[in-house]
């Protein structure tokens, strides 16, 4: 079983810009992947301006029975999660790898357009090169 099931990239204005599903099980279409997106940047955006505590950045983790819910906003409000098993340590550290990769590969492309969705092969090899290199440190745990 993949300890990432998916990968999400939403732009700063809430549009889902990338989507990998690394799951075997349970493939959503593409409205709801467009929906879940959609949801959890009004999510994040409600919970910055709720929260008690001053100077919060949002949800970062949501954990439910079934899948764990792992996020992470850049300073420019692009918002990188991943949805994975429960208890998956380290996610953090693979959504800054993630976010280096976007750097490198998406944003200094000078044919992406911004806020518009991802095309770039190098991106996606190098994404999929770091999940599964991902998977194969925590089957060595």
């Amino acid at each position: 079983m993949a300890a990432v099931y998916s990968l999400y990239i939403i732009n700063k204005s809430g549009g889902l810009i990338f989507y990998k599903d690394y799951g075997l099980a349970g493939r959503m279409d593409t409205n709801d992947t467009l929906r879940l997106a959609s949801l959890w940047h009004s999510m994040h955006a409600i919970s910055q301006q709720l929260s008690p505590v001053s100077g919060c950045s949002g949800i970062e983790l949501l954990q439910a029975d079934t899948f764990d819910l792992h996020c992470f906003q850049s300073l420019t409000g692009t918002k990188f999660f991943v949805v994975c098993e429960p208890g998956t340590l380290h996610m953090e550290s693979l959504l800054k790898h993630i976010y280096e990769l976007y750097t490198d590969y998406v944003l200094k492309n000078p044919f992406y357009e911004m806020e518009m969705p991802i095309r770039c092969e190098l991106f996606d090899i190098n994404l999929a090169q770091a999940v599964q290199k991902d998977r194969v440190a925590l089957l060595g745990r």
